[in-house]
């Protein structure tokens, strides 16, 4: 089990591999800390002004505009 299946194994008492596909880390997974389901925005950008999430089989993009905005597009 990687470090990160291993993290989230534990979020809500699921265990790994139940209802979660997992993907192997590499270089560039990072963890970002959540406190009781929310994430800050400066550990989600710290990387870049672009995320990209993936939901089910819907790729989506989220972005930090210049007037610090954010925008989610499919």
């Amino acid at each position: 089990m990687s470090r990160y299946e291993h993290r989230i194994s534990h979020l809500n008492g699921v265990e790994a591999g139940e209802g979660w596909t997992f993907r192997p880390a590499d270089d560039t997974c990072r963890a970002i800390p959540m406190v009781r389901a929310q994430l800050d925005s400066r550990d989600l950008f710290a990387a870049g002004r672009l995320v990209t999430i993936t939901h089910g089989e819907q790729t989506y993009q989220l972005r930090l505009t210049a007037q610090n905005k954010l925008i989610l597009t499919k």
